[in-house]
């Protein structure tokens, strides 16, 4: 639950102000709203990188200020659109989430992310070594590897940035599969980039100016007409939308 949450970087200029959301747990809930608007601040407060100025964020009703850093964020698990990685096996990498699984569990979450196809066609498969960043493979398997380890992580919160720009039609069919299979009875919160990608989300968050100014379904969203609607159908002309073009 995130009750009367206030926050800025820097004091006099606000990033986000009475922001008030409860999550049912196993719900997947889709954060959208032009570039700046605060959607990615409002994540790096969940994960504890900054603390609120005022309110407080709950896990099962515990103020995540009063839980371990270490236990907060094993609870968490985070699907970035640019994975990191290092430099070493994709095995190390993979493992890094959860370095007491073993070859199998490994292996099964890769099919469930739809990763083990492409790994099974590197030379070297799992011992496959990666530059840092894992630059050596495609935008689209990095994503892919990302599912795959926080799969093997088995949290009971997701935080996806789902952006699927430059990413070819069939990677990013098996990218959707992956997510849809990796939310499964999971509580999720998805930083929405493309409106289209977020349709079926139990619930659309739209924060825009500081705040949370709609919330509802798609449908319900797309027949009041109001600002998320108004987004929709800029998103159709444009690829960034940013909150200066509404001043």
């Amino acid at each position: 639950m995130i009750y009367n949450v206030h926050f800025a970087y820097d004091e006099g200029k606000p990033v986000l102000e009475a922001i008030n959301l409860t999550v049912p747990h196993g719900s997947a809930i889709a954060i959208v709203g032009p570039t700046g608007a605060g959607k990615t601040t409002l994540i790096n407060l969940l994960n504890r990188f900054y603390d609120v100025n005022q309110g407080s964020i709950t896990i099962n009703r515990t103020d995540i200020r009063d839980m371990e850093l270490t236990s907060l964020r094993s609870s968490l698990g985070v699907v970035l659109q640019e994975p990191f990685f290092f430099a070493t096996t994709i095995r190390e990498n993979l493992l890094y989430g959860n370095q007491n699984a073993t070859e199998e569990e490994m292996i099964e979450a890769a099919r469930l992310a739809n990763a083990s196809h492409f790994i099974s066609r590197l030379p070297k498969g799992y011992d496959t070594v990666l530059t840092e960043r894992g630059l050596n493979i495609s935008q689209g398997e990095r994503q892919l590897l990302g599912i795959t380890r926080a799969i093997l992580r088995n949290p009971s919160i997701l935080i996806l940035d789902e952006a699927t720009s430059n990413i070819d039609s069939l990677i990013e069919a098996q990218i959707q599969k992956a997510m849809i299979i990796l939310m499964k009875g999971r509580t999720s919160l998805t930083i929405a980039h493309r409106l289209s990608t977020i349709k079926n989300a139990d619930r659309i968050i739209v924060i825009h100016n500081h705040r949370i100014i709609e919330e509802g379904t798609y449908p319900e969203l797309i027949e009041k007409n109001g600002f998320y609607a108004h987004l929709y159908a800029m998103q159709q002309t444009r690829e960034n939308i940013t909150e200066d073009m509404f001043k």
